[in-house]
C-alpha cells in the first residue's frame, strides 16, 4: 500500500524535481571557516558530514583554534549553511497547514545558518594586540550558529560554544585541557554518540516524531547556559564536567526561543562525561559514560515544588579506514530516573515516579569519501503513564524503528572549484520506518493509528560554504 502510494506520479514528479534542483544548484559561494583557518580539506576532519575523524576530534579538543598562519587570508571566520529538502510521509500530517505547508509532499528550506566559527578574532588578533596578547586570544575558539527555521519561519540562536584550550604535562603525561561555555549539554563532546551530534544527523521538521525522550536528549537545548572544563590525559582518558542553569525569559526571547512551558532548573544542573579513547593509525575506538541530573520546576511553575530527573548513559564508537573504504559504528544507551512529584501535583502525570530507556545503534560506510550508506536503529521505552504521555494510545512511551540513508558528497575530494576551495555538499535520501510510535504498533488496530503511518521519506541537500 505504502509502496504504491510512493510510486504514484504525484510523488515521483516532485522527487524528480527536487533531485534535479539539488544537482544543478550552484554551491560555491564561500569557504567554511574552519577549513579556511587550517588549510585542511573537509575530508581531513569529517567522515561525511558531520561525523568527525580523529583529526577533527583533535581540532575540537584544541578549542577550534588550530591554524596554518602561513595561509595568506584575511577573512573573518564566517561560514554559511543551507538545507533545502523534500518530505513525504506515509499519510498526510494534519498540523502542517498551520505552518503554511501541505499535508504531504512538501518542499522546504528546512534551515539556513550563519556561523562565526574559528579563532575568536580570526586572523586579526596578533595584528591588533601584539604577539603576547594576540597569542593568548588565539587560544580562544568559537562555534556560533544562528539559524533561520524554514518550517517555523523564524530566526533563533542555535548551537553556541566558546572554548579556551591549552596543553602541558602532568606527572610526565601529556594533557590537553580547556574550559568552555555553551547552550546545549553534550554539544562539547568529541564523538558522535551523544545527542547533540548523534545519528541521524538531520531529519524532517514536517513529519511527526516520537513524543518521549530523555532529558539529556535535547530537553534543555538553547534554553540554558553552561560552564565546564575538560581534559584529555595521555591522549587516552577524557574527562568533562559542567554546570548548567536556565537562562532568563527575556534573554531567551531575544534569542528567538519561546520559554513558555519549559522546565526551569532549580540552581544548577551538573553534567559529567568520562571516556577512554585509543587511536592507532586510521583506526580509533572509544568507550565511555555520561550523565546529567537536574531539579526542575515544570512549566517554570514553582507552586508545587520540584521534580528531579537523572540520566545515566554509556556509549561506544569505532572508526576505521581501509584504502578507499571508511567505516563508523556508534552506540549509546541512556537510563532516566524520574521523580515527578511536582508534575503529578499539577496534573501532568498520574504517577510521581517513573523511568525511561533510550538506545541507539548506527553504522556508516563511505566509499572514496564520496558515496555513503548508513543505517541506525533507535528505541525508547519505559514506565507507562497515560497523563504524562498523552499522545500515546496506551500510556506507553515506546517508539522504535530504523533509519536508512544514502549519501552522495560530490565535492568531497575536489573541495569545490579552484577559485573557492573547501565548499561541501551532501545530498541525502533518508527513510525512517517505525515499528512502534507513541505506543502504537505496526498494524496496531487498522483504524488510522498504525505506527507505519509515520514512516517518512526525506530528501535533503546539506550545503556548507
Amino acid at each position: 500500500m505504502i509502496v504504491r502510494k510512493f510510486l504514484s506520479s504525484r510523488v515521483l514528479l516532485p522527487i524528480a524535481g527536487v533531485l534535479a534542483a539539488l544537482f544543478l544548484a550552484d554551491t560555491a559561494h564561500a569557504v567554511p571557516s574552519y577549513a579556511r583557518q587550517t588549510g585542511l580539506s573537509c575530508v581531513d576532519c569529517h567522515m561525511g558530514v558531520p561525523a568527525l575523524t580523529s583529526r577533527g576530534r583533535m581540532f575540537k579538543l584544541n578549542g577550534f583554534t588550530d591554524a596554518d598562519d602561513e595561509i595568506p587570508q584575511k577573512l573573518p571566520p564566517f561560514a554559511v549553511m543551507a538545507e533545502p529538502s523534500f518530505t513525504h510521509t506515509a499519510i498526510g500530517q494534519s498540523g502542517n497547514e498551520e505552518s503554511g505547508f501541505k499535508r504531504n509532499n512538501n518542499f522546504a528550506m528546512s534551515q539556513a545558518s550563519i556561523f562565526y566559527s574559528g579563532r575568536l578574532l580570526g586572523p586579526y588578533a596578533k595584528g591588533l594586540f601584539g604577539e603576547k596578547v594576540g597569542g593568548f586570544l588565539n587560544k580562544i575558539g568559537t562555534f556560533v550558529q544562528v539559524t533561520y527555521d524554514g518550517i517555523g519561519n523564524a530566526w533563533e540562536w542555535d548551537n553556541v560554544e566558546f572554548r579556551y584550550s591549552d596543553s602541558g604535562t602532568v606527572a610526565g603525561q601529556d594533557v590537553t585541557w580547556g574550559v568552555y561555555m555553551n547552550n546545549n549539554p553534550t554539544l562539547q563532546d568529541l564523538w558522535n554518540t551523544l545527542p547533540a551530534w548523534g545519528y541521524p544527523y538531520s531529519g524532517s521538521g514536517l513529519a511527526s516524531t516520537p513524543g518521549a525522550a530523555t532529558m539529556i536528549d535535547g530537553a534543555f537545548s538553547q534554553q540554558v547556559g553552561g560552564v565546564g572544563a575538560y581534559a584529555m590525559i595521555a591522549r587516552h582518558v577524557y574527562l568533562d564536567v559542567a554546570l548548567y542553569r536556565t537562562l532568563g525569559t527575556g534573554f531567551q526571547k531575544s534569542m528567538g526561543v519561546d520559554p513558555e512551558g519549559e522546565a526551569l532548573i532549580s540552581g544548577v544542573a551538573p553534567y559529567w562525561r568520562m571516556a577512554y579513547n585509543n587511536t592507532s593509525g586510521k583506526r580509533s575506538y572509544e568507550v565511555g559514560t555520561f550523565g546529567m541530573t537536574a531539579r526542575t520546576y515544570p512549566g517554570r511553575d514553582k507552586s508545587s515544588g520540584k521534580d528531579r530527573t537523572t540520566d545515566f548513559g554509556i556509549d561506544a564508537q569505532i572508526q576505521d579506514t581501509y584504502g578507499k573504504h571508511s567505516f563508523l559504528a556508534m552506540s549509546s544507551l541512556v537510563y532516566e530516573n524520574q521523580q515527578l512529584s511536582a508534575t503529578k501535583a499539577m496534573g501532568g502525570a498520574s504517577s510521581s515516579s517513573g523511568h525511561l530507556w533510550t538506545g541507539r545503534l548506527a553504522g556508516e560506510y563511505l566509499y572514496d569519501k564520496t558515496y555513503g550508506f548508513s543505517m541506525g536503529g533507535f528505541y525508547t521505552g519505559g514506565s507507562k503513564d497515560a497523563v504524562l504521555y498523552g499522545d500515546s494510545v496506551n500510556g506507553s512511551p515506546r517508539s522504535d524503528g530504523v533509519v536508512f540513508e544514502l549519501n552522495y558528497l560530490p565535492l568531497a575530494l575536489s573541495g569545490g572549484p579552484g577559485f573557492w576551495k573547501a565548499s561541501s555538499l551532501k545530498l541525502s535520501i533518508q527513510y525512517v520506518m517505525y515499528a512502534h510510535f507513541n505506543g502504537r504498533q505496526h498494524n496496531y488496530d487498522g483504524a488510522g493509528t498504525d505506527a507505519s503511518d509515520n514512516n517518512t521519506l526525506y530528501l535533503q541537500a546539506w550545503y556548507n560554504f
